[in-house]
C-alpha cells in the first residue's frame, strides 16, 4: 500500500519538530516556544489534535501534563542523553546492565577505584552521543585526566568486545537490528566513530529484551544498544538521537517509512 492509497479522508497529522517538514502529508508547524507567535489557525489544531508528532524536549512535558498524547512519547524525550537516568531505570526494573556507577565531587571521585579495576570505561554522563565523550580508562593517569574534565564520573564495568547489537525500536514494533562492529584500532563500535554496520542474524532473545526494555521505560523511538557477556545479553544504554546509517544500509527509506506508520496510526 503507497501513501496515496491510504483509506479514508486523509487529515495531516500535525507535527511540531522538523524531522519531516519536507512531507506533503505531514503538517509541521515548528518550533515556536512562545505559544503565542502562532496563528489562531494553528493554535486550533494543535489543542484539537488528537496526538502531536515530534513535539520537541520543550513541548513535550507540557503536552504530557495536558493529556494529550505524543509521538515521541514523554518518556522518550525525558531519558535522552542521560545516562544517570538511564542506569537509574535499569536497575530498578531489574533490567540486564553493565557493572555502573555515578561518582559525584572529589569524596566519591576519590572512590573509584574501590568499586572498579582498569581497564573500565568512563563517559559523559549527560549530554553525549554518537560514541562522543566515551574513554578506555587504563590507569590512574588516565582517571586522573578525565576526572578533571567530567562532573559527574560515569563509569561503567569494561566487556572486551568486537561488536554490538543495535535494535531500533519505533512504536511497539522494532523498526531495524544489525550488529556494529568496532573500526580499527578503536574499541567504540560507534558508526560515527568508524565501526560497520553488519547483518547478521540477531538472536531473538536480544531482539526481545530491546522491546521489553522500550515497553517497561516508555520509549516508543529509541535506539537499544546491547552486548552479550559470558551468554547473557545487557542493555548498555538507550539512544534517543540514534542515526539512521542503518536503515540506509539495508535499502531503507527512514522518513519515508516514518511518514507511512504515521499515516497508517501505528505510531
Amino acid at each position: 500500500m503507497t501513501i496515496n492509497d491510504m483509506p479514508g479522508e486523509h487529515i495531516a497529522p500535525i507535527a511540531i519538530g522538523a524531522r519531516l517538514k519536507k512531507s506533503p502529508h505531514i503538517n509541521t508547524l515548528g518550533l515556536r516556544p512562545n505559544f503565542s507567535d502562532y496563528s489562531e489557525n494553528e493554535k486550533k489544531l494543535i489543542l484539537k489534535a488528537e496526538k502531536i508528532y515530534f513535539p520537541t524536549a520543550f513541548y513535550a512535558d507540557l503536552f504530557n501534563t495536558m493529556g494529550k498524547k505524543t509521538f515521541p512519547s514523554f518518556h522518550t524525550y525525558k531519558f535522552a542523553q542521560d545516562k544517570i537516568k538511564q542506569t537509574a531505570v535499569f536497575k530498578m526494573q531489574n533490567i540486564p546492565h553493565p557493572e555502573t556507577r555515578t561518582f559525584y565531587g572529589k569524596k566519591q571521585k576519590s572512590s573509584v577505584l574501590n568499586y572498579f579495576n582498569f581497564p573500565f570505561i568512563a563517559k559523559k554522563a549527560r549530554g553525549s552521543s554518537k560514541g562522543q565523550d566515551v574513554y578506555l580508562i587504563k590507569n590512574k593517569k588516565d582517571l586522573a585526566k578525565y576526572l578533571a574534565t567530567h562532573h559527574p564520573a560515569y563509569i561503567q564495568e569494561y566487556i572486551q568486545i568486537d561488536r554490538d547489537i543495535r535494535v531500533v525500536v519505533i512504536g511497539k514494533k522494532i523498526a531495524i537490528a544489525y550488529w556494529k562492529e568496532s573500526g580499527e584500532n578503536d574499541f567504540r563500535t560507534n558508526i560515527s566513530q568508524g565501526g560497520n554496520i553488519i547483518f547478521d542474524p540477531v538472536p531473538e532473545k536480544a531482539l526481545n529484551l530491546a522491546l521489553y526494555t522500550a515497553k517497561k521505560c516508555g520509549w516508543d523511538d529509541v535506539g537499544i544498544d546491547i552486548i552479550e557477556k559470558n551468554g547473557e545479553f545487557l542493555i548498555i544504554e538507550a539512544n534517543m538521537k540514534y542515526g539512521t546509517q542503518g536503515f540506509r544500509a539495508a535499502g531503507i527509506d527512514y522518513k519515508k517509512m516514518l511518514e507511512k506508520m504515521i499515516l497508517l496510526k501505528e505510531i
